[in-house]
């Protein structure tokens, strides 16, 4: 019923930037909580940076100052500014988003990945 969409990644130079965008639809629904992961090659899916129902937000230790995530709930959409990229920030980058939508029988909760994008960092 709600389906997230990832876009905005590429290959980029270390020390770049770039923003990635992740955008909710489907039926009636109400997001509590969205977050951005990250799957390096070879490794598991990791938080990267999470955003609570009251927008307060959370980071990993190796993001912290040079990600920024942020949401445009008119749009029902997730932002990941990612500023002074390094090499090991590449990854396939997933949008996560949890809540509830409406059905027949009532509001019933939901949790839905995006399909992910392609970060590349490299000279």
């Amino acid at each position: 019923q709600v389906q997230l969409v990832e876009s905005g990644g590429g290959l980029v130079q270390p020390g770049g930037s770039l923003k990635l965008s992740c955008v909710a639809s489907g039926s009636m629904f109400r997001i509590n909580g969205m977050g951005w992961y990250r799957q390096p090659p070879g490794k598991e899916r990791e938080l990267v940076a999470s955003l609570t129902a009251v927008g307060s937000a959370t980071y990993a230790d190796s993001v912290r100052g040079r990600f920024t995530i942020s949401r445009d709930n008119a749009k029902n959409t997730l932002y990941l500014q990612m500023n002074s990229l390094k090499p090991e920030d590449t990854a396939v980058y997933y949008c996560h988003a949890n809540g509830d939508y409406s059905t027949t029988y009532g509001w019933t909760t939901f949790h839905s990945w995006g399909q992910g994008t392609q970060v590349t960092v490299s000279s």
